[in-house]
């Protein structure tokens, strides 16, 4: 079987696209597959991140959801285009395209969350007597964000993306970049989670929310691990590819194409949980049904829609078997 394995080329620094401009070269040696791509595995896995990205937005136009879930969706997509063109050219404009948007899609959700969250406290405090008091969500005058605050709080996003990308582009310090976006990330996880938790109106819906919010985060630790790994380890995992794995089994080991995989797969699920949060907290449950296609890929889906696929209820749970109806409520 050997002849169909073949050994590494002597990595080059240089070839279609001309010398290495880009502040980050990662463990994937350059040029080694095709003199038309710098990192081939790094490369091509951003494939899977639009392909997920693209389903998010076809899935948000189908359901007529928001049109912040469209951008979000073309928010994410840019990322694994200027991903694509970075890890292909190793040129520092595109290392830019790759790393600011993924700031920029960032900050639809923050916004959206950040504001929903300050509404949902407000109300909170206008109806307590002292003590905390759950908000309703199912009634109206709770679902409407104010304008001004809305604005408020793009203003304030606005502001630190800005601030965020005047640091890159003056120090060009990926550390600092990695740990104020680390940082947003946080919050974003963190406000989901307490909106969410308000948000628990059935057994059902609290299942799915969280299964599909730790599947998310899941997916993104565990794609984060394979970077440090690759990061880290990068001369054993070099030594592992040209000894033993050869082409084309070597590209199995570059770790920082795993992280492309997991991260997409991560976003996309937990874009589904933002957006099932956001069908709760406008009280629009009715309308929708979550599903999940072959028992592990969430989907928000409407009551009248049409499903090609097996599907379960839960997460790993029974296919269904009887026609499309509503989803349980116990």
């Amino acid at each position: 079987m050997d002849y169909l394995r073949w050994p590494y080329p002597e990595e080059s620094q240089s070839g279609f696209w001309g010398e290495t401009t880009a502040i980050i070269d990662w463990c994937e040696e350059n040029y080694v597959v095709s003199n038309y791509i710098a990192e081939w595995s790094n490369t091509l896995t951003n494939l899977g991140f639009v392909m997920a990205a693209s389903y998010s937005i076809y899935c948000a136009y189908r359901n007529k959801l928001e049109k912040r879930f469209i951008l979000i969706g073309l928010g994410f997509a840019l990322v694994g285009v200027g991903s694509w063109l970075f890890h292909m050219t190793l040129k520092f404009h595109f290392q830019l395209l790759d790393e600011l948007p993924m700031v920029y899609a960032t900050s639809i959700p923050s916004w959206s969350l950040f504001s929903e969250i300050y509404h949902l406290k407000k109300n909170e405090n206008n109806t307590s007597d002292g003590n905390s008091v759950a908000v309703n969500v199912n009634n109206s005058e709770n679902k409407k964000i104010p304008l001004k605050e809305q604005l408020i709080f793009g203003g304030l996003i606005t502001a630190f993306v800005s601030f965020l990308t005047w640091v890159y582009l003056v120090k060009q310090d990926p550390i600092i970049f990695q740990v104020l976006y680390g940082f947003l990330n946080v919050l974003v996880v963190s406000t989901s989670g307490y909106i969410a938790y308000k948000n628990m109106q059935t057994p059902t819906t609290k299942r799915n929310l969280f299964a599909t919010m730790g599947l998310g985060i899941s997916l993104f630790l565990a794609g984060f691990i394979f970077w440090q790994l690759d990061v880290h380890f990068c001369s054993f995992w070099i030594g592992i590819r040209r000894k033993y794995l050869l082409l084309p089994l070597g590209v199995l080991l570059e770790l920082h194409g795993w992280w492309h995989l997991l991260t997409g797969a991560g976003v996309y699920a937990y874009v589904v949980f933002l957006q099932y949060l956001r069908v709760l907290s406008l009280g629009e449950l009715n309308d929708f049904d979550f599903i999940w296609r072959w028992k592990f890929c969430p989907e928000l889906v409407r009551k009248d829609a049409s499903i090609g696929t097996k599907y379960s209820y839960q997460f790993l749970g029974p296919y269904v078997d009887k026609p499309f109806d509503s989803l349980p409520t116990h």
